[in-house]
């Protein structure tokens, strides 16, 4: 995957502390020991994924770095899933300053998929912020005050990346984009784009690539096919039309019950006895879309005993009626804990 990946030119190579339980950054390590001339074209990111505080941060970048076997990290992450801005503070600037300094890091970010819009409209004001990865998709580029913080970064100088770019939900049972067909409406969609030459997994990367806004689209990538598909649609030089647009944003009216759009303060708030709605979606999406079953539950196991233990005792209806997809959160959670727990 990665000689496939140099071969044409994809260089951007995205890792965390935590994937694969660490052994996404060996990999990268063990390719980068027997192809040590090629670390100079990498441009590389990893995220200290569960660090509370300053020190933490360090422990993880050093452990990054050996187990990378190089010297620097060109972007850090050094809050991964940020979802409170509150994480943004003043003993955060002096560790990304002083990583800059000591060249350990070249640019310093955060990752954010819950709270998005309060998130980066709270970079966007920091001078010491070089970067955000944001989910970002076809859904969410109908919420309106997500686009005003993208607008708000983007006018900064803040480098945008994009994640969660396909737009898969906790509902969803699939795991190849190039085979997902299960509603009528998925199959509108797909030969839409098909008779534009696309598949739907293509024109869903296009529309966020088409942003000028972000630098990037950072997407999964699970063998040499999927590769091949994503760097095509990338090289691609067509533009997608405004009727391409219009199909994309009635798909997602139609299909937003099955998406969790990661407003997390909206349903938390309704059943404070939960704080982690949001996630549990996103465990379930793992699950669910990704094929990411032992993550999944691994991560559902990490939810305090005295939280997992009121799952289904709890009324979510007040949660569901603020949704804004309209999620039929009850219904999610049991199923979370039925598969997961």
């Amino acid at each position: 995957m990665l000689e496939k990946a140099l071969e044409w030119g994809v260089y951007y190579w995205d890792t965390a502390h935590f994937y694969a339980r660490g052994n996404s950054e060996r990999g990268i390590g063990k390719f980068l020991t027997k192809n040590p001339q090629v670390r100079k074209k990498l441009f590389i990111a990893t995220k200290a994924s569960g660090a509370k505080n300053a020190d933490e941060i360090e422990q993880r970048l050093q452990m990054s770095l050996k187990r990378m076997n190089t010297d620097y990290i060109d972007l850090y992450y050094g809050v991964h899933m940020l979802s409170n801005p509150a994480r943004l503070t003043d003993e955060l600037k002096q560790w990304a300053e002083n990583a800059k300094e000591r060249k350990v890091i070249r640019l310093f970010g955060v990752s954010t998929h819950t709270n998005m819009a309060e998130c980066l409209a709270a970079a966007a004001k920091l001078d010491w912020i070089d970067a955000v990865m944001t989910s970002y998709n076809f859904r969410l580029m109908q919420d309106t005050k997500l686009q005003a913080a993208i607008d708000a970064c983007h006018k900064a100088g803040i480098g945008l990346i994009a994640m969660k770019v396909q737009g898969h939900g906790p509902t969803a049972h699939w795991v190849d984009p190039r085979c997902d067909i299960e509603t009528a409406e998925d199959k509108k969609l797909v030969e839409h784009f098909l008779k534009r030459g696309f598949t739907k997994g293509q024109a869903k990367i296009k529309v966020v690539l088409q942003d000028e806004r972000f630098s990037s689209a950072c997407v999964g990538m699970e063998d040499v096919g999927l590769l091949t598909s994503n760097v095509a649609a990338a090289l691609d030089k067509t533009e997608l039309s405004r009727a391409d647009f219009e199909r994309f944003k009635e798909y997602a009216q139609a299909t937003c019950s099955g998406y969790c759009g990661g407003c997390a303060s909206i349903c938390e708030s309704a059943v404070p006895d939960v704080p982690c709605i949001s996630g549990i979606m996103r465990y379930l999406m793992y699950y669910n879309s990704y094929g990411r079953k032992a993550e999944a539950k691994e991560l559902f196991a990490q939810i305090p005993a005295n939280v997992r233990n009121k799952l289904l005792r709890l009324d979510y209806s007040r949660a569901e009626a603020r949704c804004p997809q309209h999620l039929p959160i009850g219904e999610l959670i049991a199923e979370a804990v039925s598969r997961l727990a």
